[in-house]
């Protein structure tokens, strides 16, 4: 896994984090979704560099 990969999952979720915030001070379930889903696929992309990563070692 690279420092720019781990970089740009941070910024992701990061992004996420703040679009749900404010969909959810704005009352707006369709941003609070997109920040959500956001989140969730910088998650999974996480895990699948750590996968991959996991299994280059063996």
């Amino acid at each position: 896994m690279g420092l720019g990969d781990r970089i740009h999952n941070a910024a992701e979720r990061l992004h996420g984090k703040g679009k749900k915030a404010a969909g959810e001070i704005s009352g707006n379930d369709r941003m609070r979704a997109e920040g959500k889903g956001r989140v969730v696929r910088a998650d999974l992309k996480q895990a699948g560099e750590k996968i991959k990563h996991a299994f280059k070692r063996h």
